[in-house]
């Protein structure tokens, strides 16, 4: 069924104190990835007065690991029609064509926007035209990289410095708590906590007529990710507390090519770059057997979940727990050229790819689903706008095309600045938040949950184990909620407490979600549920938190997206 906005905020908020001071703006960005940066320097060229708050350091976000590239249809004999039909058949049935049109049709002009800005991608010493590789599920060269393999941190670089240039006010170290409203239930700015650094410190507010969530993913939920550590879900558990809707949270791209470290290892992983099999990279078996021909026409350059499951199985098959990317014949000249982060990262570990293959395992990488926006980045609560890792705007479906991810940052959060720039108005004053019905978890819980999610809702998934980890996060819950009620007792408001109540409710939304989906589909696999099911599940499903803290599923049908916002009540 189709969302529809409520207007309302759930008053579920996390324990903290109040407010001690605040900034005013007209918007405010909540991220500085890609999506964040681009947000906040449209608006603020359209005369905006923009605040940018960020969890860590302005270029310490998702955007900067990214190695492979940004796809887009600049290549001869390219057009974005293609583009549109490999981010379809990625999407496994499931994205929004109209999403996925603008994404294709707009991204060429917004990379040259991107450049323009001062992005240096690479490029041909004989013609100076841009570089173009392949990526998995491309079927044309249309990914731009930078400095080899470290594309991401170029984009971020260029995206600082034009906000610092811009002069946009920013505040570092600090994380997001809760969406301030008025009493009409429309946007009024953000609470959030300083991390003990700058002249404020503690909790204070943003005032805003607008906020655009930009916070990333939230591959921390599990034990293995190529996620920073920041990317516990903030964004999508604060929309989820102000009574947005969340969709499709079941679909975590798993990156099949992930540096193994040993079984033990934990936290962020160093990533082994798609562009790597692009390349003409294979990936072998101990015994060097190149298990992915004859699984796929595209072989080792499949969409990521097909290599994904290939691997797992192939481990399964062996009983190894990991397998090998062997590019040896690329020699030391390229590796040094075009991946010189993996080539160090490797070297770091212990490995060379230049004489050895390299271990590889899949490893938790990217959100498909999020806090779920029409065209324009708008959500079912009014003057609140979600973009990047964090949104769910339809482009990716059950799976994302490599590369897109840094596209649709750009491209919506364009789109994003245009619909607010052009609709501010002032809210109301902010309401007083009521004291917290909620009680916060110890910071120990973070691990708790990441090892719940890894046994029981990683790359291989089925009714025993999503219901075996459903029923452990639940006791997390339903504990802390005892411990409340009895001792009064809950842990102590700070970052890493917050971090894990908001790990916790996202990894509780995306177990219900993969419980609900009783099919195989994208990267969501299902071992007792092996088939994809178009008849009864081509839709998409709706998370939101009622106000006693339940979880409400709902399904829709794929006609039913993006969902009917708050267009008529815009900030």
């Amino acid at each position: 069924m189709n969302a529809s906005a409520t207007g309302h905020h759930t008053g579920i908020r996390l324990l903290a104190p109040a407010p001690g001071w605040a900034i005013e703006a007209d918007v405010v960005v909540v991220g500085s990835g890609v999506a964040g940066l681009t947000a906040a320097l449209r608006c603020a060229a359209e005369g905006a007065k923009v605040t940018v708050v960020t969890k860590a350091k302005l270029d310490d976000g998702s955007t900067r690991w990214a190695q492979g590239g940004i796809a887009a249809a600049l290549g001869d004999g390219d057009t974005p029609r293609q583009h549109l039909d490999d981010t379809l058949v990625a999407g496994a049935g499931l994205c929004d064509e109209n999403a996925v049109r603008t994404l294709v049709t707009e991204g060429p002009d917004a990379v040259r926007r991107l450049i323009a800005s001062g992005a240096r991608f690479d490029t041909s010493q004989a013609t100076g035209e841009i570089l173009l590789t392949r990526e998995g599920g491309h079927h044309r060269s249309r990914i731009a990289h930078a400095g080899g393999d470290a594309t991401g941190a170029e984009v971020s670089r260029a995206l600082v410095d034009a906000v610092r240039q811009a002069g946009i006010e920013t505040v570092e170290n600090a994380l997001v708590l809760d969406l301030l409203t008025d009493a009409e239930g429309r946007t009024a700015g953000v609470s959030l906590h300083v991390m003990g650094e700058g002249q404020r410190d503690g909790v204070g507010a943003v005032h805003a007529r607008a906020v655009v969530l930009a916070t990333g993913g939230m591959g921390q939920v599990f034990s293995a990710t190529t996620n920073p550590a920041v990317s516990t879900g903030d964004g999508v558990a604060l929309a989820l507390r102000a009574g947005a809707e969340v969709s499709d949270l079941e679909f975590v791209q798993f990156h099949p090519t992930v540096l193994w470290l040993g079984p033990d290892a934990e936290g962020q992983q160093p990533l082994v770059s798609e562009a790597v099999r692009g390349e003409g990279a294979h990936l072998v078996d101990a015994d060097g057997v190149r298990f992915m021909q004859g699984q796929h026409e595209l072989a080792e350059l499949a969409p990521r979940d097909i290599v994904a499951k290939g691997i797992m199985r192939r481990m399964h098959e062996t009983g190894a727990d990991h397998m090998y990317l062997d590019a040896r014949h690329f020699g030391a000249e390229m590796w040094e050229r075009r991946f010189p982060t993996i080539l160090a990262a490797c070297r770091a570990n212990g490995i060379d790819p230049v004489t050895e293959p390299v271990p590889v395992a899949p490893a938790a990488h990217y959100a498909s689903g999020g806090v779920r926006t029409d065209l324009r980045g708008r959500t079912t609560v009014p003057g609140l706008y979600a973009c990047g890792e964090v949104a769910c705007t339809g482009v990716h479906g059950a799976n994302r095309l490599a590369s897109n991810s840094l596209l649709e940052g750009l491209v919506f959060a364009e789109r994003i600045a245009e619909d607010v720039t052009s609709s501010l108005r002032a809210p109301g004053a902010p309401v007083v938040p009521a004291p917290s019905r909620d009680p916060l978890l110890e910071p120990a819980v973070r691990y708790e949950v990441q090892r719940i999610m890894t046994e029981g809702a990683g790359v291989l998934r089925s009714a025993e184990s999503l219901e075996r980890a459903g029923a452990a996060l639940a006791r997390i819950q339903e504990q802390a909620v005892e411990a409340l009620e009895r001792d009064e007792k809950t842990a102590e408001p700070c970052v890493e407490s917050w971090e894990a109540t908001n790990l916790c409710l996202v990894a509780r939304v995306l177990v219900a979600a993969a419980r609900r989906r009783e099919e195989t589909r994208g990267c969501h696999w299902r071992e007792d549920r092996p088939l994809r099911d178009d008849e009864n599940w081509r839709r998409h499903l709706v998370v939101r938190l009622s106000p006693d803290s339940a979880l409400c599923v709902d399904t829709t049908d794929t006609t039913a997206f993006p969902p009917t916002t708050h267009a008529e009540a815009r900030p």
